[in-house]
């Protein structure tokens, strides 16, 4: 395989809502010249779902809650030189994480069996091989693999996710303002 002319950047989203790509999605004009800097590997962006090569910059949205979680966290770990939580999902286990607090049990049996609007009368909870094994908690990112940048927000803004990009991208140190995680 030829080296590539350009930085490879992948980015994924585990168990979180796709808000951080939607981010991405906001940088808005500059996607272009993103698109001129870099090479997008492994990325919901382009749906290539596996990784050809190695990749200077991984970019991870979302938290462990199952084992397919944890695997593809292990992988982007493997294939990247550099891999960013970016979001308060991967970074502390955002909104999915509220589950770590009860049994997971219960959690199942309140979605499947309890809930109003519920039609399931065998009582039977999901257990499709098919269906990835859930975790006994949520995990943020860096409590599975080494994590080298954390990008914070819910979700971050497009010009934070820039800045680190760029700074990563030109080996520039990441710094980001105040003005681009505050809104006063």
């Amino acid at each position: 395989m030829s080296t590539p002319s350009k930085p490879r950047v992948a980015t994924t989203s585990l168990c979180g809502c796709f808000g951080c790509h939607m981010s991405i999605l906001d940088i808005d004009e500059r996607l272009f010249a993103l698109a001129d800097l870099v090479e997008f590997a492994r990325s919901p962006i382009n749906d290539y779902k596996e990784f050809d090569g190695r990749c200077a910059v991984g970019i991870i949205e979302g938290g462990c809650c199952n084992e397919e979680n944890v695997h593809v966290l292990e992988d982007f770990r493997k294939h990247c030189n550099i891999l960013v939580s970016m979001g308060e999902c991967a970074i502390n286990g955002g909104i999915p994480a509220m589950r770590n607090n009860l049994p997971l049990r219960e959690c199942l049996e309140e979605a499947y069996l309890k809930s109003p609007g519920i039609w399931n009368p065998a009582g039977i909870l999901p257990n499709d091989i098919e269906i990835p094994l859930l975790l006994h908690r949520v995990y943020p990112c860096h409590e599975v693999v080494k994590i080298d940048c954390f990008i914070p927000g819910c979700p971050p803004p497009a010009d934070a996710i820039w800045d680190t990009v760029v700074a990563l991208l030109t080996g520039k140190p990441v710094t980001l303002a105040y003005e681009r995680l505050k809104y006063d």
